[in-house]
């Protein structure tokens, strides 16, 4: 029944007509679902990532209600429910909406915001200020229900975490100002942090008046000369020009305690641990695993961050670090120590040294169609000692979810698995693999090495 639905439909509950360019838009989200072969999948912005204890018990209602229980973390730092059953109607839409995870019908797509997961807990100014602006400026501006499901907004603390994923509109903290990125150009415009939200929303509305010859969902699809054109006039309305290329890699927070120092303790160089950081096998979080961080951060700061790196920041306070025996080296409190003990029991990775670090998959065979094998089987055949490298494994040319910077491509082909290095926008020559789990999983080895 399913392969006879169009691969993106809306559900009864999507409000008004359709934009123009809604037929080549197919990113689903919770009122346009996708037709997936393992069941309709709806796709929940998660602005900034950031989850109330009580949103991600409705999250987790929704999955096991409607579909196979299971919350997917994706590369945008928003959650995917797979399995849905065709006659779900509005049913996780509805439940959703009651838990505020659908402030506005028409912008639920979007609503894709990245952000800082460490910002304000690693000594790194917060950004939820401008989080919380632009969500709501984006949900009140008309114009911006036009953006597609695909276009980004980035908010980076100024660690350059966020900066790096390829944002269509970005915003760094520096100081007390702000510096605003179009696309991938090296130029940026400086104005007052206050000002930030405001200025993002205006250059992807500016966007969306740039984008009506070409028909482009994202700021590096416009020709050349129209992107050139849309960045000077995001400059007119700004301030002044600095030079800033883009950062190249995009890092993960590293799983484990986060610190920062004591600011009860202002003349020691005593440090606070602020949360803890968890990577997600896969991004794959069964219901016992989510069900287990909800109540960890219920306890402590009672928020969530997913990260766009398919792991979970949970803020504390989880209170001072100790001393370890070696001199100068602190230790992680006893409440994360604890909290971590508990959460590396139930599967997830909590330190450097997890066979599972860096490695990610598409949802693979047999829940996409166009995949060509059970990537997510073989990743986890291949996991062996940790890369220096980050490897993905796609089933499939699309890549879906791949991440930025640098990184081990694993593709399935017709010929074999494809492995090859790439380096933003190099690869570097490529290997096939045919057929033989033992060669494949020893040649991703030493790729990643």
């Amino acid at each position: 029944m399913l392969a006879a639905m169009p691969d993106s439909a809306p559900s009864p509950l999507s409000a008004g007509g359709t934009s123009p360019r809604d037929g080549g838009d197919a990113c689903p989200g919770t009122l346009r679902l996708h037709r997936a072969d393992d069941g309709a999948l709806a796709r929940v912005r998660i602005p900034g990532g950031v989850l109330s204890a009580d949103r991600a018990d409705a999250l987790l209602a929704v999955a096991g209600r409607f579909g196979d229980g299971e919350l997917h973390l994706t590369s945008r730092g928003n959650v995917q429910l797979r399995g849905l059953d065709a006659e779900c109607g509005g049913g996780p839409a509805e439940l959703l909406g009651a838990a505020g995870l659908l402030p506005s019908a028409a912008h639920e797509r979007a609503r894709n915001i990245v952000a800082s997961p460490l910002a304000g807990l690693d000594g790194s100014p917060s950004v939820g200020g401008w989080l919380s602006e632009l969500d709501s400026l984006v949900c009140g501006s008309a114009a911006a229900a036009a953006l597609s499901g695909r276009f980004l907004f980035a908010l980076d603390s100024g660690r350059g975490d966020v900066d790096a994923l390829g944002a269509d509109v970005t915003l760094i903290a520096e100081g007390g100002d702000c510096l605003l990125r179009v696309g991938a150009a090296d130029e940026v415009f400086r104005l007052p942090s206050a000002d930030g939200p405001r200025a993002a929303l205006l250059a992807a509305e500016l966007f969306l008046r740039a984008a009506r010859d070409s028909g482009a969902w994202r700021v590096k699809d416009l020709p050349d000369d129209v992107r050139t054109a849309l960045v000077r006039a995001v400059g007119a309305t700004a301030g002044p020009v600095v030079h800033r290329p883009r950062p190249r890699t995009a890092e993960a927070p590293a799983p484990g305690p986060v610190t920062a120092p004591d600011s009860s303790t202002p003349a020691t160089t005593a440090t606070t641990v602020t949360a803890i950081s968890v990577g997600v096998p896969l991004g794959r979080l069964a219901p016992a695993q989510w069900r287990l961080l909800t109540e960890t951060a219920r306890r402590h700061g009672n928020e969530l961050r997913l990260t766009p790196w398919r792991g979970i920041v949970v803020p504390g306070p989880f209170g001072p670090t100790g001393q370890s025996a070696q001199p100068g080296q602190p230790t992680q409190s006893g409440r994360a120590a604890e909290a971590l003990d508990a959460l590396a029991a139930a599967g997830l990775i909590t330190g450097p040294d997890s066979p599972w670090t860096g490695v990610g998959a598409c949802i693979g065979h047999p829940g996409c169609a166009k995949s060509l094998s059970d990537v997510r089987a073989e990743a986890g055949a291949a996991v062996g000692p940790v890369g220096r490298l980050p490897v993905y494994w796609s089933g499939c040319e699309r890549r879906c979810g791949h991440p930025h910077g640098e990184w081990i491509d694993v593709v399935v082909t017709p010929e074999g698995h494809r492995i090859s290095h790439v380096r933003g926008e190099h690869r570097d020559p490529r290997t096939v693999v045919r057929n033989d789990p033992a060669a494949l999983a020893s040649a991703v080895s030493e790729a990643r090495a």
